[in-house]
C-alpha cells in the first residue's frame, strides 16, 4: 500500500503527530510520501512527490490536522477518486477518523479493515450581472456562506428553491451546508445537525431580522439560487472557510448537488452519536 500524507502544518502539535504517523507506518513497512510542496518544512528524510503525481499514484490519503484540513485534503483527494483517512491534531476535528493517540488502528487501514463514507459535496456557480453564462467557482465539503463584508450592517438576499421563492432574508448572510456541514458554521448559528447518511441541503441564515426565520432542509436535488440585490454592494462569498470574496451587485449565486462524492475512510465503528457526543461533551468540559 503507497500512502499520501497530507499535514497541515500549521496547526500547534501537527508535526510532532506527523513524525508519530510516519514512525508508525515504518514499523509497518508501508511505503508512503508528502506532497512536494512541504518538502522544505519537513526533513529531508522523507520522501515527497509533486502534487498530482502523489495523488494519483497513492492507495489512500491520510490527512493530519483539523476538519479544515482534512476537508482540503479531501477536495484535492476526490479528483483522483482517493479515499481519505483523517488524524485529529487539532481540536474538535468531527470528521476525523482517528484520534493522535491512536495511531495503533492505522494497521486496520494497512490490512483493508475499513470502510468508506460516502459524502454529498455541493458544486457552486456565479452568474454576474454582464455574464451569459454562469461561472464554476468550485465544490464545497461543508459549506457555502454568503454575508456582509466590512461595513457592520444587515444585507438583504432573495433565496429561490427551484425557481420557487423561498425567503427574502435581512441577515448578516446565510450559511448552505451539506449534512457534513450541519457541525461546522451552520451549528454555530443555531442550524440543525443532520446525519450525513441524509442527503440534504441546508439554509441557515445568520443573525437574521426576524422573530420566525428558521434553517430549512432541501432535498439533495434542489437547486439553491441566492439573487445579490442591486443596491448591495457589500457582499462576500466563502467556501469550506477559503478566503472570502466580493460577489458583484446583481449577481446569481447557484448551489446544487455535485456529482462527485467525498470517501471518507472509518476504521472505528463509532455511529455519527457516538462521534457527536463525544466531540460536543470536549466542547461543553
Amino acid at each position: 500500500m503507497k500512502i499520501a500524507l497530507l499535514p497541515n502544518l500549521t496547526r500547534a502539535c501537527a508535526l510532532e503527530v506527523t513524525e508519530n504517523v510516519c514512525t508508525y507506518l515504518d514499523s509497518l513497512n508501508v511505503s508512503y510520501y508528502f506532497d512536494s510542496v512541504l518538502e522544505n518544512e519537513l526533513p529531508k528524510k522523507y520522501a515527497f512527490l509533486p502534487t498530482e503525481t502523489l495523488l494519483s499514484s497513492c492507495d489512500a490519503v491520510i490527512a493530519i490536522g483539523g476538519d479544515g484540513s482534512l476537508i482540503h485534503a479531501a477536495k484535492k483527494a476526490v479528483l483522483h477518486n482517493k479515499p481519505v483517512l483523517g488524524v485529529n491534531a487539532g481540536n474538535l476535528a468531527f470528521m476525523a477518523g482517528v484520534e493522535k493517540n491512536e495511531l495503533h488502528l492505522l494497521k486496520e487501514l494497512i490490512d483493508g479493515k475499513y470502510t468508506v463514507d460516502k459524502r454529498m459535496m455541493l458544486d457552486v456557480y456565479c452568474q454576474a450581472p454582464n455574464d451569459h453564462t454562469p461561472q464554476f467557482l468550485g465544490v464545497c465539503i461543508n459549506d457555502v456562506v454568503v454575508a456582509r463584508g466590512e461595513q457592520i450592517k444587515l444585507i438583504e438576499l432573495d433565496v429561490f428553491a427551484d425557481d420557487k421563492k423561498v425567503n427574502h432574508y435581512y441577515s448578516d448572510g446565510i450559511i448552505l451546508s451539506t449534512p457534513t456541514g450541519s457541525t461546522a458554521y451552520s451549528l454555530s448559528a443555531g442550524g440543525p445537525v443532520v446525519d450525513p447518511k441524509i442527503e440534504s441541503i441546508l439554509l441557515t441564515p445568520i443573525c437574521t431580522h426576524s422573530l420566525f426565520a428558521r434553517s430549512l432542509i432541501f432535498e439533495s436535488n434542489a437547486e439553491i439560487c441566492v439573487k445579490i440585490p442591486e443596491k448591495e454592494k457589500d457582499v462576500y462569498i466563502s467556501c469550506d472557510g477559503d478566503p472570502s470574496f466580493s460577489l458583484a451587485p446583481g449577481s446569481i449565486l447557484t448551489v446544487r448537488k455535485a456529482k462527485r462524492y467525498a470517501d471518507f475512510i472509518r476504521i472505528k465503528q463509532d455511529s455519527f452519536i457516538d462521534v457527536l457526543n463525544s466531540k460536543l461533551s470536549q466542547r461543553r468540559a
